[in-house]
């Protein structure tokens, strides 16, 4: 029952459609049809080929018949096909008569070459020379130039889409609708500069088809049937040219119907063929009234049929006159209504802040090779898992990012990515979204073959290996993960060294009722306590050494404590850090009983307290993250600094330099520039309970 079910639902939406061509199609190739067939599939060619010329007459652009070159490819088959069912009927049954191939090509045969086999030849030549050297050749060339141009103005298209979006010319659906037809007519260019070449090989083989079974024909007729020479070659040409006429005039009107497609212009306002013709070929009646003219004076040189000339002539006039009084074509009341309401918008609408673009905080921009990433009907997994990013570092930090717009940019390398804050790029990178990447691990043997590249997130040199190798890759150790992962791996690094940069002042608004609603007191004395403006500053801070502000209660409680003794954001993020030391040190080393780090030297913390004292000295409001620093001074800790970060990477340490609390921001700054993930923390920021294990001293 289910499956009846199911053949039933299959029926109604016509997916029967293709399985009954296919099978019809290889009957014609494999079985041996009777003449009636052949008449029912001949008659059935001409009709698809007269509706198909009908509706691209019709159309107002060529989109509105995207699936033509789909119609161009099955219209050839079937008409091969045909041909090889007809050729087999006719060269085993010809010696039987004219109508033994069926009446359709004893129709063609008799009357519309009048029964004359060289009458027949020239006709069918004729037609081949028309089909071949003039349409199909000027078709070709145009959708050849077509497609060519289609694709070289994709990404002004695309850039003029998302200017008039910026622009606010149109909002987010109208302009993924004209994405989505700058996508299809480039597909359709150049489907159509593909189909193309199956017209021209159709009519390459349309001429071959017909010497072979003429000269089969002769000889099966003479050799086999003792049929006398003359007789033979009368018998089968005419059979044989039936044939060929009756294949080659639906392949002349689908040759029609592909130069009329092609040379539409795209415009959806255009109207239809014949009113376009009406308005730009007869709209003049003084161009109608001058051929009028020149066919009367034609008309009036002795020796020339005077009558033609002389009705052409009066059909001018009267077409002219009737032209004349047409008054100019109102426009609708619906376009009436439109224009008025566009008119009227214009006027209210004068330039002003909200016609200025808005700067996306975070995006992400693909190459058009990545763009499938991205299409619903695949369910988005680069957007999808893109979102996931943002909650996942949105819970872990204590307050939601900004949404992540991820959108194409066709002037981007093809397999490129950037990601953008602020509408600047801070990353870029590139993958093969047909690909897997093969990331090696320290027990890896052997050599994968593919395409060399680089891990965006992490700069390790990798493999882009085909699907169908993920097996023999994950067996030689390599781990393997799809575009869609390493995208979104690269993203969560970009995101989390830029968190300071993506708070806004409403995320402080929104923490703010947050902890009304766990702590109405606190929220009240921190907002005494602490403005807004300066929790914002403290709260950046922290994000740039990557704190989380998840535990709003205790870094509420320890701003309130601290703003009482200093405004200073350097110092209250300090004292927050203090009361946050226990998540700090856990999320740097884990749970592990003792702290291994790195130290400074005596001399050289001296030499920067000292720098650190002549600051103050100079300037009583002093920076404690950026005050000056001997030049050597700091080429010298850019060179430790970095070497004590390696040598506890080489130890499968987590690498931590302690430093006393004054010097911390500073070095904490010089280690986000030149010694990246290298973790400063001060001795304040020790929890009860941590041993303390010295691997080394800086400087």
């Amino acid at each position: 029952m289910k499956y009846l079910t199911e053949l039933r639902q299959a029926l109604s939406r016509h997916q029967w459609a293709v399985p009954v061509f296919l099978l019809a199609l290889l009957a014609m190739i494999m079985l041996p049809l009777p003449p009636l067939a052949l008449d029912i599939f001949f008659t059935f060619n001409i009709v698809v080929s007269l509706v198909v010329v009908l509706v691209a007459v019709g159309v107002k652009r060529p989109l509105d018949f995207s699936i033509f070159p789909t119609i161009i490819l099955a219209t050839t088959l079937m008409r091969l096909g045909l041909t090889v069912a007809s050729t087999r009927v006719v060269l085993l049954h010809g010696q039987n008569g004219p109508d033994a191939a069926g009446h359709v090509i004893e129709s063609f045969g008799n009357v519309v070459i009048g029964g004359n086999f060289v009458v027949g030849l020239v006709v069918f030549v004729i037609l081949m020379i028309i089909n071949f050297v003039v349409v199909t050749k000027g078709a070709e060339r145009i959708s050849e130039v077509s497609a060519r141009f289609t694709l070289d103005a994709l990404p002004g298209k695309q850039m003029a889409i998302d200017a008039d979006l910026n622009a606010g010319l149109i909002n987010q659906q109208q302009a993924q609708t004209r994405r989505r037809d700058v996508a299809t007519e480039a597909d359709f260019y150049g489907a159509m500069d593909g189909a193309s070449k199956f017209v021209r090989g159709d009519a390459i083989a349309s001429i071959l088809i017909l010497v072979i079974n003429l000269i089969g024909g002769v000889a099966i007729g003479s050799l086999m049937h003792d049929l006398p020479l003359g007789e033979s070659f009368r018998l089968y040409a005419l059979l044989t040219i039936g044939d060929g006429l009756v294949s080659q005039i639906p392949a002349l009107l689908l040759s029609a119907a592909s130069a009329v497609i092609v040379t539409r212009i795209s415009d959806a306002d255009a109207g239809e063929f014949p009113d376009q013709v009406r308005q730009q070929l007869l709209a003049k009646p003084t161009v109608l009234y001058s051929a009028a003219v020149v066919m009367l004076v034609l008309g009036l040189i002795p020796g020339m049929p005077w009558l033609p000339f002389l009705a052409f002539a009066s059909v001018l006039v009267l077409g002219g006159w009737v032209m004349a009084k047409q008054p100019a074509r109102p426009l609708p009341a619906q376009d009436e209504m439109v224009l008025l309401q566009t008119v009227t918008a214009a006027a209210a609408q004068d330039f002003g802040w909200h016609s200025l673009p808005i700067t996306e905080q975070l995006s992400v921009r693909v190459g058009y090779r990545l763009v499938g990433q991205l299409d619903p009907a695949q369910g988005a997994p680069l957007a999808v898992r893109l979102r996931g990013v943002r909650q996942t570092i949105s819970e872990a930090m204590g307050f939601v990012l900004p949404p992540v717009h991820v959108r194409d940019d066709l002037t981007l390398p093809p397999n490129q990515y950037t990601v953008l804050i602020n509408d600047t790029v801070v990353a870029k990178a590139e993958v093969h979204a047909d690909r897997l990447m093969a990331i090696p691990s320290p027990h890896v043997y052997g050599q994968l073959d593919g395409i060399p590249g680089i891990e965006p997130a992490y700069q390790l040199p990798v493999t882009w290996i085909e699907p169908k190798d993920k097996a023999h890759a994950l067996g030689m150790g390599y781990q393997v993960a799809d575009c869609v992962s390493i995208v979104a791996t690269h993203l969560t690094r970009v995101v989390r060294s830029h968190l300071d940069e993506l708070i806004r002042f409403e995320d402080v608004h929104a923490m703010g009722e947050r902890l009304t609603a766990l702590s109405p007191k606190l929220a009240a004395a921190l907002e005494k306590a602490c403005p807004a403006p300066l929790q914002h500053t403290v709260y950046k801070q922290l994000l740039r050494e990557g704190v989380s502000l998840k535990d709003i209660v205790l870094i509420a409680t320890a701003l309130v404590d601290s703003a009482e003794a200093t405004k200073d954001p350097i110092l209250l993020a300090a004292e927050v850090r203090c009361a946050l030391r226990r998540q700090i040190v856990n999320s740097t080393v884990g749970s592990v009983p003792e702290i291994q780090a790195f130290t400074l030297g005596n001399s050289l913390e001296q030499l920067l307290l000292g720098a650190l004292n002549t600051a103050r000295h100079t300037n009583k409001k002093v920076a404690l993250d950026n005050f000056p620093v001997d030049p050597n001074l700091l080429g010298q800790l850019q060179e430790h600094m970095s070497h004590a970060r390696d040598l506890m990477k080489q130890q499968a340490t987590a690498p931590v330099l302690l430093v006393t609390p004054q010097l911390r921001p500073l070095l904490a700054r010089y280690a986000r520039l030149f010694a990246q993930g290298l973790q400063v923390l001060s001795f304040n920021e020790v929890p009860e309970g941590k041993e303390l294990k010295v691997l080394g001293t800086v400087g």
